[in-house]
């Protein structure tokens, strides 16, 4: 690990993020954010399992439905990160 990621973890709180790498608020996407590509979604997941950020705030943040987010879930407990992809959500269904 490099040292500025290490200062950078000591200052900041994170959470393991979906690629195994540390994940802070900062690394969240953009509360712009219109694309949502699997590795976006799967970051606010694991911000929010990991207390970085809370349920209510996620919602707030990206403008998203409770059953938007649960969804998102529900697809990564199920079929891991590619249950995420738009394109597959009726073959897992």
């Amino acid at each position: 690990m490099n040292a500025m990621m290490h200062q950078r973890q000591q200052r900041e709180p994170y959470v393991i993020g979906p690629d195994g790498t540390p994940l802070t608020l900062a690394d969240l996407p953009s509360p712009n954010t219109k694309r949502w590509v699997i590795r976006r979604k799967a970051e606010v997941v694991s911000a929010v399992r990991g207390g970085l950020l809370s349920f209510e705030a996620a919602c707030e943040r990206y403008k998203l439905t409770d059953e938007e987010y649960a969804s998102w879930e529900k697809a990564i407990d199920k079929h891991g990160m590619q249950g995420l992809r738009a394109t597959r959500i009726q073959q897992y269904r």
